[in-house]
């Protein structure tokens, strides 16, 4: 399709897309001022009065209110973020910073985390704004910078600092949520009602520094290893919250499977299976090595860093059991920890969501599901708001689209974002 041509939310997308926006973490980022200069000069054409907060250089978050027509009603919350997970161009079959539209797709980092959801709710405001309506209910239009790094010198400096920016909320729509999973000859909607505590921990092991010919059992980077190997192929058990076990259920009455088996259940959604797996379980993968300096030398220190995602409610359980996993010779320093989530699948809310999607696509089922990520609805719940994961996209079956998350030539069908503004569009007008 000619970029001339392409529907509006896709160039929204397409321009978000080629903003370097790359957050490497640990302060280490890009920066997202442009993106956000960009988003507030669309608000600004839209008639809204955008606000901007940077508390560090170059982090900056954009805000507007969209008046609605019925002020007795709370205000809703929408909100994405701009900061995007690093990309390997040469990893890529295309320059992942370019928005390079091929095969009915958008291409590039934050196509799917989360360009795409920003892009909908712009083009959504947009299009009820330019034929002179007002949304049902005051809208909170929000653009995060950090989320990729736990929100720290972002959403989480917001809440703090700009707590007026919400007044009147009290529920919010945001990313990973919404989407469809294929379930044999039909679909499914996932609708994300919950959300795993994250807790980024380091292993630091030590040992003595030798020469790296010697005869040596006091070797951190062994010791590390050994620690970091345990710990990777931990089996952890299944563990069923109120959220997994209602979409365990559900899923086993559409797949015809035994609700009594989460895995196998999980596994009847395709290429979409791993992804609902993780949300079943605590989770331990190692991400990060460093250690050592010269090749002989055996160094006297050697540290992993660990990406842990547990269940609400389990994260001191879990940082025991992981100690005792590694063992005693390994100490295991917490990096960054915030809260588990999980709302309800029911109300008035999530019964406009799924009547949304029903108008959009009838006889879809809708099902909830804790997503094993994060959000910056995490931040958002200091203020007392509850967050749902609702970024409507109606995909081919054959895509794996939870695997584009973080992943390597990140995309999304053109009319799966068309489809999605669509669904929000309706949604804002009626809720």
């Amino acid at each position: 399709m000619p970029e001339a041509e392409l529907p509006e939310v896709a160039a929204l997308a397409q321009d978000l897309i080629r903003f370097d926006t790359t957050n490497h973490g640990g302060g280490r980022a890009a920066g997202e001022r442009e993106a956000a200069e960009y988003v507030g000069a669309y608000l600004e054409r839209l008639g809204l009065r955008p606000q901007f907060y940077e508390p560090i250089p170059r982090r900056t978050n954009v805000m507007a209110r969209v008046p609605g027509r019925d002020g007795s009603k709370p205000a809703l919350v929408l909100h994405g973020h701009l900061d995007v997970v690093p990309a390997i161009a040469e990893d890529w079959s295309v320059d992942p910073f370019a928005g390079v539209v091929k095969d009915g797709m958008l291409w590039g980092r934050g196509a799917v985390d989360m360009k795409d959801m920003d892009a909908m709710i712009l083009a959504s405001v947009a299009d009820i704004l330019r034929a002179g309506d007002q949304p049902e209910r005051d809208l909170v239009l929000a653009f995060f910078a950090d989320e990729e790094n736990g929100g720290v010198e972002g959403s989480a400096l917001v809440v703090e600092n700009r707590p007026e920016w919400f007044e009147g909320a009290t529920e919010a729509i945001s990313e990973v949520g919404g989407y469809s999973i294929p379930l044999g000859e039909r679909h499914a909607y996932l609708l994300q009602v919950g959300e795993k505590a994250l807790v980024w921990i380091r292993l630091v092991a030590r040992g003595r520094a030798a020469h790296g010919s010697s005869f040596h059992a006091d070797n951190a980077v062994t010791r590390l290893a050994e620690a970091v190997a345990a710990l990777g192929r931990t089996a952890w058990p299944v563990t069923l919250t109120e959220t997994t076990r209602e979409m365990t259920q559900r899923l086993a009455e559409l797949t015809g499977r035994s609700p009594h088996d989460a895995d196998a259940v999980a596994q009847a959604a395709g290429a979409a299976s791993g992804f609902l797996r993780s949300t079943l379980r605590t989770t331990t993968n190692p991400t990060g090595l460093v250690a050592g300096y010269k090749h002989n030398v055996i160094p006297d220190r050697a540290e992993a860093l660990i990406d842990v995602r547990v269940l609400p409610g389990t994260e001191q359980a879990a940082l025991a059991e992981i100690a005792r996993i590694v063992g005693d010779d390994v100490e295991v320093q917490v990096v960054h920890q915030d809260i588990g989530l999980e709302v309800p699948f029911a109300g008035d809310l999530v019964d406009a969501m799924v009547a949304a999607l029903g108008r959009h696509d009838p006889d879809a089922p809708v099902v909830p599901y804790l997503m094993g990520g994060g959000t910056d609805n995490k931040a958002l719940a200091a203020l007392g708001i509850a967050g749902y994961g609702f970024a409507p996209l109606r995909l081919p079956s054959e895509l794996d689209f939870t695997g584009m998350f973080h992943g390597v030539d990140e995309r999304v069908p053109i009319d799966a974002l068309t489809f999605g503004q669509a669904v929000l569009t309706d949604l804002l007008r009626t809720y």
